[in-house]
């Protein structure tokens, strides 16, 4: 039986163990630990982005990945329509390119086209980082160009290295405005093993996220040149993102953003070791082959309602909770799920992951 949104929900919180994502804490408990935070670092309100929490976290994570500046922003959404808007104007230009699994094609219900930010191009394969050749093969000019790091849709693949590196080059000398979704670059700098300035270097501009990896309650950053930033802050007034008080977003995210940050590595090493303990199920099959980040999608030889059927059960039976929600995939009787290692996998005795393997495989066959 097909449970709902809520019933779902109810499910996941009966289990004990968890395969996927970052523990979440109760209401009550991370409030607590924000009251906590806020008194041990004598932290005051904000005012309309105003205030001296505000403005050092800005600068902490601008100076982390190399920019002159960045502003805190309630969506990240805002963050990127904004930058991609401000592209265009600076280059008289509304043509912009994005990937196909782009958040902002995917998830954003057209805001690009009924807003009218900017004119998107898609580029590049699906299934594919693109290239720039894809760039190459444009038949008309553009503004700007998106690239996402890790691409989330496609199980978190990254470009090679060089291949970024010489992308970087080509927008540099075409005057093509360069703009990182960065949601999960965390990841993205130990999947390369470069340091997140290295990876942001040759970008005009930055989108991070606090609520994915780093685990905050919300809200993203836009980073970038200083004057960039300021017309950033004005566009983000415009379309109501000027929110009263930024403070509890902030300090969710600022609290444990250096301990996140340095747990990535053990992450990832996790992720390596999934990987190879995947070898003993054939029939699931990753992406990407090997690992690029600590996250990726798993493929099923069931469809998606026999797999989320799977999974409820096991958490109903054993209170593990496999994963968070099955899709179909594009061939029939198939279906793919994302998995985020997090702390919760970091932290679970190998003995149990390869339980939920098993349990996993046996309700398959």
């Amino acid at each position: 039986m097909t449970l709902t949104p809520a019933e779902t929900q109810t499910l996941r919180q009966t289990c004990h163990s968890f395969l996927t994502g970052h523990f979440q804490p109760a209401p009550a408990d991370e409030f607590a630990a924000m009251a906590q935070w806020c008194a041990d670092h004598q932290v005051a309100h904000d005012v309309y982005g105003e205030g001296a929490l505000v403005q050092q976290f800005e600068q902490q994570v601008a100076t982390l990945l190399g920019m002159e500046a960045g502003v805190f922003c309630i969506t990240g959404t805002m963050a990127q329509a904004t930058a991609l808007r401000l592209a265009c104007a600076g280059r008289n230009n509304r043509r912009i390119t994005l990937h196909p699994t782009s958040h902002i094609l995917k998830h954003e219900r057209s805001n690009f086209q009924l807003l009218d930010h900017f004119h998107a191009l898609q580029i590049g394969d699906p299934f594919r980082p693109w290239t720039v050749d894809d760039l190459k093969a444009l038949a008309e000019p553009i503004a700007a160009a998106q690239y996402e790091l890790p691409m989330r849709e496609i199980g978190g693949q990254l470009p090679a290295w060089d291949a970024l590196d010489v992308i970087k080059n080509y927008c540099r000398e075409q005057n093509i405005h360069l703009h990182m979704d960065g949601a999960r670059v965390w990841e993205a700098a130990c999947g390369y093993g470069k340091s997140l300035q290295d990876i942001a270097a040759g970008f005009d501009s930055v989108y991070v996220s606090f609520y994915k990896g780093v685990g905050g309650m919300g809200g993203s950053m836009l980073l970038g040149s200083a004057s960039f930033i300021a017309q950033a802050k004005v566009w983000m007034h415009r379309q109501g993102g000027n929110v009263f008080r930024r403070t509890p977003y902030v300090v969710s995210a600022a609290m444990q953003f250096e301990k996140r940050l340095a747990e990535m590595p053990a992450y990832f090493q996790r992720t390596v070791w999934l990987y190879e303990l995947l070898k003993s199920y054939p029939k699931f099959s990753p992406n990407p082959v090997t690992p690029h980040t600590n996250m990726l999608h798993l493929y099923l030889p069931v469809a998606a309602d026999t797999a989320n059927g799977i999974r409820n059960r096991i958490a109903k039976e054993h209170g593990i909770w496999l994963f968070g929600r099955a899709v179909n995939a594009a061939l029939p009787g198939q279906c793919m799920f994302e998995w985020y290692v997090g702390d919760q996998l970091l932290q679970m005795p190998d003995d149990t992951v390869r339980t939920a393997l098993d349990l996993l495989a046996q309700a398959m066959w």
